[in-house]
């Protein structure tokens, strides 16, 4: 399995998807995801992300991305419960009451959360970026500027982890234990790593930026790319479906 947001090959029907329906279907799934407040709705919406995430075989990195969106959803859901009162109460507070609303409220947004991410993530794995950027800027007619920076951003997110990683194992050698109880603790012990990997962040960006104009960044246009992006009838329908989806939660 390769790292974080990284491609990875595959046959399945999300993979022979065209570039910008993937794109364009996951931000819809979202959006359709934040229109709706029906739980029933979000729910069948987590189940839908979940059937595509086990078509193209990426649930082990589905389930690791629920995890990271399950803890900050969390946080979210204990501040709706604390703070935002509704409906028969159930414990009362100081400053207000936890209420069987405040609960299914809460409850609702850890599921849109969950729903909303899922395809999003999986578009990058069943995508290469490269075909991304190319078919934004010869489909969209996306400025090839702003394309190649979205590109760069998201193929330098695994590369500064693992360097990341690399700087904490560095330092585990040395005797720094990184599993300290106590999340001040483990702060206080990774707010030093950042200035090396500042350092190193900044000598890859611009090894990228002179590599980028050597090899004629500024020349090129929407015309110079030479693969093609048609829309097959699959592609169409994929479209449809989520716009459909969309539809159906705004109705709800």
């Amino acid at each position: 399995m390769n790292g974080f947001l990284e491609y990875v090959p595959g046959t399945s029907l999300m993979h022979r998807l065209n570039p910008i329906v993937k794109l364009l279907g996951a931000i819809v799934f979202a959006v359709a995801c934040f229109f709706s407040s029906n739980l029933v709705f979000l729910a069948c919406m987590l189940v839908l992300a979940l059937a595509m995430a086990a078509s193209c075989g990426m649930m082990k990195p589905t389930i690791g991305l629920m995890k990271a969106v399950f803890a900050f959803s969390l946080l979210l859901a204990i501040i709706q419960i604390l703070f935002t009162p509704s409906g028969d109460a159930l414990v009362v507070l100081p400053w207000g009451y936890i209420g069987t609303g405040s609960l299914i409220a809460a409850l609702t947004t850890v599921v849109r959360l969950e729903a909303a991410a899922i395809p999003l993530f999986l578009t990058f794995y069943v995508t290469k970026v490269s075909d991304m950027t190319n078919a934004a800027v010869k489909v969209l007619h996306v400025p090839y500027k702003y394309a190649f920076t979205f590109s760069l951003t998201v193929h330098f997110i695994p590369v500064f982890l693992n360097d990341m990683k690399g700087i904490m194992e560095s330092q585990t050698a040395r005797g720094v234990e990184f599993d300290q109880v106590g999340i001040i603790k483990k702060i206080g012990l990774i707010m030093p790593l950042c200035v090396p990997l500042l350092v190193s962040s900044v000598r890859k960006t611009n090894s990228a930026a002179i590599a980028a104009e050597v090899r004629g960044f500024n020349l090129r246009t929407r015309a110079s790319g030479f693969k093609q992006y048609p829309f097959a009838a699959f592609d169409v329908v994929a479209l449809l479906a989520v716009v459909a989806l969309l539809v159906v939660a705004i109705i709800l």
